[in-house]
C-alpha cells in the first residue's frame, strides 16, 4: 500500500514537468571504445572527451612474461600515429610501444616507475600507460576492433 502510493505520487510529481526538460538534466554518457594495434597496443577511446587511454593488450604482456621495467613518454608530447612512446623491458624482452593515434600526452601512469610488473596483472585495466587528448579523432576508425584483432592475434 505504502509503495503505491509512492508510485502515485511519483507519477503526479512527474506529469508536472515536460519530458524534454526531464530529459535534458540527465547526464550524457560517453561512449567507450576500444580499438587495437597489430603491434598489441590497445586504445580505449572516449568519444566524449576525445581522450584515448593506451596499455598493452592482455596478449602482449603473456607474450613478455615478467615485466620489470616500464618507459613513458612525457605529459605534454605531441605524437603522431605510429611514433614510438615507450617501451617495456622483461625477463625475455623488450619491447618499443607505439602511439595508436595522434595527439598531446595529457596523463601518464606513474605508478608503473615503481610497480612495472603491474603490466602482467591487469594490463588492460590499471596498467595503463598514457592518455592521449587525440587530434585526428578518424585515426581510431582505422584500428582494429576487437574481431578483428583476436583474428590477428590467433594468426600469429
Amino acid at each position: 500500500m505504502l509503495l503505491s502510493a509512492a508510485f502515485r505520487g511519483a507519477s503526479r510529481a512527474s506529469s508536472r514537468f515536460s519530458p524534454r526538460l526531464a530529459t535534458s538534466s540527465l547526464p550524457s554518457r560517453s561512449i567507450v571504445t576500444l580499438r587495437f594495434t597489430k603491434d598489441h597496443e590497445l586504445l580505449k577511446y572516449d568519444d566524449e572527451t576525445k581522450i584515448g587511454t593506451i596499455s598493452v593488450t592482455d596478449y602482449a604482456q603473456k607474450s613478455l612474461g615478467d615485466v620489470v621495467f616500464v618507459e613513458l613518454p612525457a605529459k605534454g608530447t605531441s605524437v603522431a600515429q605510429g611514433d614510438q612512446i615507450g617501451a617495456v623491458e622483461s625477463v625475455k624482452a623488450a619491447s618499443d610501444i607505439y602511439s595508436p593515434v595522434s595527439g598531446d600526452v595529457v596523463e601518464v601512469n606513474e605508478t608503473l616507475n615503481d610497480q612495472p610488473g603491474l603490466i602482467n596483472k591487469s594490463p588492460e585495466d590499471k596498467a595503463w600507460l598514457c592518455k592521449i587528448a587525440i587530434t585526428k579523432p578518424n585515426e581510431v576508425d582505422e584500428l582494429m576492433n576487437a574481431e578483428q584483432y583476436k583474428a590477428h592475434c590467433e594468426e600469429h
